[in-house]
């Protein structure tokens, strides 16, 4: 892979300066015939050019991956839909696309050499493979994990990007067989076949006690609940009886955990985390419906890490099928666990016929409810956001609150606190904590308007460029890092044009 840096300097994103941390990569095309990163780049490098920046462009031509902001920043790339935007989640890489084809109504083209237009195609996607690969090992990703990698597309469809159809639209069109769930076990492959740079590996288990291991895996079953809406303390339950506290054969020589087979009622699923082609095979027991057993060799799924194995699972649970339903419907988000075992059982996850009965013993012998991520309602997982001075004192937390705007005033509130997802990530830093600071201007024509959002007026001025004193920063529409009151009394500006200093 080829990697240059042409960082976008001038645009308004890279001088906003807002960072994230990065939780997964979304792939993109550009939607228009043109095979040149350079063209893009040379437009998008003005500060008048507000609308859009990404981290990266993928040449057509060679397969130069060019990176146009810090892979930290946040960018400018995918919208956002009824659950948030992916801006503030993920990396955004476009991949420029064919001269040779020609847009007639939305994400529909005619190509008028279609051999050459593969070609771009075919270079753009492994460049991409190389790059998420790269970047995967850089965060410590897992590309087969749900949510990690991602297209515009499905970035849609998730609630986090406005309605595209990109990049798929472009390999459907031109005949090619790339799929999204193709790429990322490509990112997998190209990663040497590790699904995270540093995995939990089942052998560390035989050596624990049962309190042990089930203090070890709970929280990943929780982290899992939050993402996923399926209880921890039946996902628990469920690694313990198919596992046997993790020390059995298949979890031991090749971290499955959930007795996972190769083949599962015929189903496939989007977002496995399984490569698709490590098994181990060995004997197992199933039970008749007359209450008699049967040994039987199967092949069963490997896997480079237990995280891997837990996501699977989930996916399965959430994406598997019988006939045109879910297999396992009104699991996600169930919140009383005898119902979502009975859910799982009823779905034919387990041939034993005290299947059910079996896990809610575990969940009640060990109460396993206590690793269960609270406030599950109408399938989503209510997420708390807590402001706190730094995320390892709990004593300073001034509150937690389910909407994040309502977790942002309190930190206005009191200088020097911060907000924090569940995840411990500081997503919002209290603005009245630093002021005054000062600020550089570049542009010449930054408005100045008569309070903090552009559905306030203009005053009629312009800053021009030069260094001005910020005494108080307020949230206001239009502007994604705030608005700033000038120290000389003229009103109040975009921060999202100033770069602190």
């Amino acid at each position: 892979m080829k990697l240059v840096q042409s960082i976008l300097t001038k645009n308004p994103c890279y001088t906003a300066g807002r960072k994230i941390t990065v939780k997964g990569l979304m792939l993109h095309s550009v939607g228009c015939p043109q095979p040149k990163a350079s063209v893009f780049i040379s437009s998008w490098n003005s500060p008048s050019y507000d609308n859009a920046c990404v981290h990266g462009f993928i040449d057509g031509n060679d397969g130069t991956v060019y990176q146009t902001l810090p892979w930290n920043h946040r960018g400018w790339h995918c919208g956002s839909g009824s659950k948030g935007s992916g801006n503030n989640t993920h990396i955004g890489v476009e991949m420029c696309e064919p001269a040779c084809i020609r847009y007639t109504s939305g994400s529909h083209f005619t190509c008028s050499d279609l051999t050459a237009a593969r070609a771009v195609a075919k270079r753009t996607y492994e460049a991409a493979v190389e790059l998420f690969a790269y970047l995967c090992k850089q965060y410590n990703l897992n590309p087969a994990a749900d949510g990690v990698i991602i297209s515009h597309r499905e970035g849609h469809s998730r609630g986090i990007a406005s309605n595209h159809g990109d990049p798929e639209h472009l390999w459907k069109g031109l005949g090619l067989g790339y799929t999204m769930d193709g790429f990322r076990k490509d990112v997998k492959a190209a990663m040497g076949g590790a699904g995270t740079a540093s995995g939990l590996q089942a052998s560390v288990f035989a050596g624990m006690t049962e309190l042990q291991v089930i203090q070890k895996i709970g929280p990943l079953c929780t982290a899992d609940q939050e993402r996923t809406g399926i209880l921890a303390s039946v996902s628990l339950a469920q690694f313990i009886l198919e596992s046997g506290y993790g020390k059995s054969e298949l979890a031991q020589k090749a971290n499955n955990v959930f007795g996972m087979k190769k083949s599962l009622s015929g189903n496939t699923w989007g977002g496995s985390a399984w490569d698709g082609v490590s098994v181990y095979k060995k004997e197992t027991k199933e039970q008749n419906p007359d209450g008699s057993y049967v040994s039987v060799t199967a092949d069963f799924r490997k896997y480079p890490c237990v995280e891997d194995s837990i996501a699977d699972h989930s996916a399965y649970l959430l994406g598997a099928k019988n006939g045109e339903r879910l297999r396992y419907e009104g699991l996600k988000g169930c919140a009383d666990y005898k119902k979502a075992v009975q859910i799982i059982k009823d779905g034919g996850y387990a041939t034993s016929l005290t299947y059910a009965e079996k896990l809610c013993s575990i969940i009640e012998k060990w109460n396993l409810t206590q690793y269960d991520a609270k406030d599950s309602c109408d399938g989503e997982v209510v997420r708390w956001y807590r402001v706190r001075k730094n995320w390892t004192d709990a004593k300073s937390q001034k509150g937690a609150f389910k909407i994040l705007e309502n977790a942002k005033k309190c930190a206005d509130e009191n200088p020097g606190y911060k907000v924090f997802d569940a995840d411990g990530n500081a997503v919002y830093e209290s603005k009245a904590a630093d002021v005054p600071f000062l600020v550089k201007v570049s542009i010449l024509d930054l408005n100045i308007r008569k309070g903090p959002g552009t559905d306030y007026g203009k005053t009629g001025k312009f800053t021009g460029a030069g260094v001005f004193t910020i005494l108080e920063v307020k949230d206001g529409k239009g502007s994604s890092a705030g608005w700033g009151r000038l120290k000389s009394g003229a009103g109040w500006i975009s921060l999202d044009y100033a770069r602190r200093i």
